[in-house]
């Protein structure tokens, strides 16, 4: 008989989003003239960029060309694409990167889900706590994390984002094999200093560990003392990989575009302790099951690096970070304790209030939907999560309503 893959077993619930969803579905369904404002899910809300609107026609028209269409383009991404990714995001830094190590994909979700697949079923796992729950869950899937007891997995090493460590979390105690970060931080908005990202490299180093860095939103960083890459970091390339996403940087969460960044000094180990290249790892894994990212989009997200389309992107992250501004703003004046919202696009807020049910109360008395914290881990209960994803003239509306609510 056919067997399942029983570790989904194991996955708790339904997914946060999807149950966010159905809560939102029921509501509506009994209130149909209710106006619902969406600061929950981060999915952005202005248009593309002109400029990548334009690169983006000029590829559908060169498909139209039998001068210039193009069939299947290169599994890693096209040259053009990753070389301006290397010198504008990397380069420019002072990141030692090279466009052959960069992959372009269809989104960062899907990289930081499919990079497991590279690592032995019996490695040991630090994922901070709260987590964007797609690192936790593909792990779960993979038959890493053991049983699920007391709102947590037996088998992972939880890195606890609180309060009294300013949401970021300290090394771990004991030795690790694959670490998760995420700065700025999705949920909780907290940005990491150079000098602490160093700490976690030169942990990495001292144990033959590899961080996974999600980027995803580097471009929401004003503050110039803070690290956009993990490679701004000595010693980094040796220690970890980098995703990047076009998603929240230039709106693409339709147009999906994203890349990931695996440097070829960067090693893993066999059973007997020989090192292996991760780049040519994932090379191959991306060869196999990947067939690139569509011409036209890679020309759109190659128009993200022109001048007009960089001072484009400024314009759109400029206009979240404002929202962002009246959120922590108004928030704080209701006498909240919050974080994030300076260098990210998210308000971790500390409802001091079983989370889930000030979801359901914000919901149904001034019609707003966030995200509630408990979804992200266990380190969430009493939070929730507010994005700034949205025009800000809804973002006025709801804070009036929420105000109006309390």
């Amino acid at each position: 008989m056919i067997r399942i893959n029983e570790n989904y077993l194991k996955l708790q619930s339904s997914y946060l989003f999807v149950e966010i969803a159905n809560r939102v579905s029921a509501y509506q369904k009994e209130n149909p003239d209710a106006g619902i404002i969406r600061l929950g899910i981060g999915d952005v809300t202005l248009p593309l960029p002109p400029a990548c609107i334009q690169g983006f026609q000029e590829g559908v028209r060169e498909m139209a060309s039998d001068a210039t269409f193009r069939g299947y383009g290169p599994e890693h991404g096209y040259d053009f694409l990753r070389e301006k990714i290397a010198i504008n995001d990397y380069q420019s830094r002072g990141a030692d990167i090279s466009p052959d190590e960069i992959f372009v994909s269809d989104g960062s979700k899907c990289d930081t889900a499919n990079i497991q697949e590279l690592f032995a079923k019996d490695i040991r796992l630090a994922i901070p706590d709260p987590v964007y729950p797609v690192y936790l869950d593909t792990n779960v899937m993979a038959g890493r994390t053991g049983d699920f007891n007391d709102g947590r997995y037996d088998k992972i090493l939880y890195l606890e984002s609180l309060p009294e460590n300013g949401f970021v979390p300290r090394l771990p105690e004991k030795p690790v094999d694959l670490i998760y970060l995420c700065f700025p931080n999705n949920p909780t908005g907290a940005t990491i200093s150079r000098d602490t990202l160093k700490t976690w490299v030169d942990f990495a180093r001292e144990n033959k560990a590899l961080i996974l860095f999600d980027a995803a939103y580097e471009s929401y960083i004003r503050d110039q003392a803070l690290p956009r890459s993990i490679f701004e970091i000595q010693g980094a390339r040796e220690v970890a990989i980098e995703f990047r996403s076009f998603s929240k940087t230039a709106g693409f969460t339709g147009t999906r575009c994203a890349c990931t960044v695996v440097p070829k000094t960067c090693m893993a180990y066999d059973g007997s302790g020989q090192k292996h290249s991760l780049h040519t790892l994932w090379n191959r894994r991306q060869s196999t099951k990947f067939n690139g990212v569509s011409y036209p989009v890679q020309k759109a997200a190659e128009a993200a690096y022109t001048e007009e389309g960089k001072a484009q992107i400024i314009g759109l992250t400029d206009y979240y970070l404002k929202n962002a501004a009246l959120i922590r703003k108004e928030m704080a004046e209701l006498g909240f304790e919050i974080v994030g919202g300076e260098n990210s696009p998210y308000i971790w807020v500390n409802c001091k209030s079983d989370a889930w049910e000030y979801f359901d109360f914000l919901l149904k008395k001034a019609g707003v939907v966030t995200t509630p914290g408990p979804g992200f881990g266990k380190c969430g209960n009493g939070f929730i999560r507010i994005s700034a994803f949205n025009s800000y003239e809804n973002v006025e509306k709801a804070m009036a309503r929420i105000r109006d609510a309390l």
